[in-house]
């Protein structure tokens, strides 16, 4: 009787874990490295050749925000009793909406420290943008003038760019080092020294600097920008002209230099 009911729950719970990962529209994989298990053993789980072991269970309960005794007994995928509530629960589910952890400037110089540190990450506050999913995402907020237009105190959303040589030059990254901490930047690649990149700044009073690729610890090409409102700089015409030519002279100057 008791191996019957092991059996039972066994099933179910494998069952739940096969359709809540496909109701976010995750890979084995993808649901794996959210579990922290490796994706042979979500797919004995999902195919009810093994055990789902407590503590995953846990973290697949708050993900879901649903109770153990739901996964190991109840289908939850059945429509029977579903609320108007529930139903917009799961359309909101189905979204793979990505999770973006957020690193506020007082948290900088910890992260430093704390960037490949899963605990020091999950620490960090989250939130969710319905147009971003796919990827790997971090917002990070900024301080100073030397991106202006993009204000002081704007939140840049980058996804992560996992090797250098996928950096597209001129466009707009979080640069992470060791020796600058936490930038953004515009970056310029050279074909002569593949070992330093140039950061350059949209303000062309901010002169343009050179960094060692050893010294990078992440990239997070730009995405998406969040500031406050009313708070935008005003330019006038005359005044953006100066600064558009200043910031042209100065990227062929440094295309001259680094080709």
């Amino acid at each position: 009787m008791q191996l019957n009911k092991l059996a039972f729950l066994m099933s179910q719970a494998g069952k739940n874990l096969k359709y809540l990962r496909k109701l976010r529209g995750w890979t084995q994989e993808e649901f794996a490295n959210k579990l922290k298990i490796k994706r042979s053993l979500l797919g004995a789980y999902e195919e009810e050749r093994a055990e789902p072991r407590i503590e995953v269970l846990e973290i697949v309960s708050n993900i879901f925000k649903i109770t153990l005794d739901e996964l190991l007994l109840k289908d939850v995928s059945s429509a029977k009793g579903v609320t108007y509530m529930d139903k917009r629960r799961q359309l909101k589910l189905s979204v793979a909406a990505a999770e973006i952890q957020f690193v506020p400037v007082k948290a900088a110089a910890g992260y430093l420290a704390g960037y490949a540190d899963p605990d020091f990450i999950d620490e960090l506050n989250t939130f969710t943008l319905p147009m971003l999913s796919g990827g790997s995402y971090r917002a990070f907020e900024i301080i100073g003038d030397s991106m202006l237009p993009t204000q002081s105190g704007s939140v840049i959303v980058g996804e992560k760019v996992e090797d250098l040589e996928n950096v597209k030059t001129s466009n707009t990254y979080i640069v992470v080092s060791r020796s600058e901490g936490i930038v953004y930047k515009r970056v310029l690649k050279s074909n002569r020294t593949k070992n330093k990149v140039t950061l350059v700044s949209d303000n062309p009073l901010y002169e343009p600097y050179q960094l060692n690729s050893e010294e990078i610890v992440e990239l997070w090409q730009a995405q998406m920008i969040i500031s406050k409102a009313n708070v935008q700089q005003r330019w006038d015409v005359n005044q953006l002209a100066t600064v558009v030519n200043n910031l042209q002279e100065q990227v062929s100057s440094l295309k001259k230099k680094i080709n």
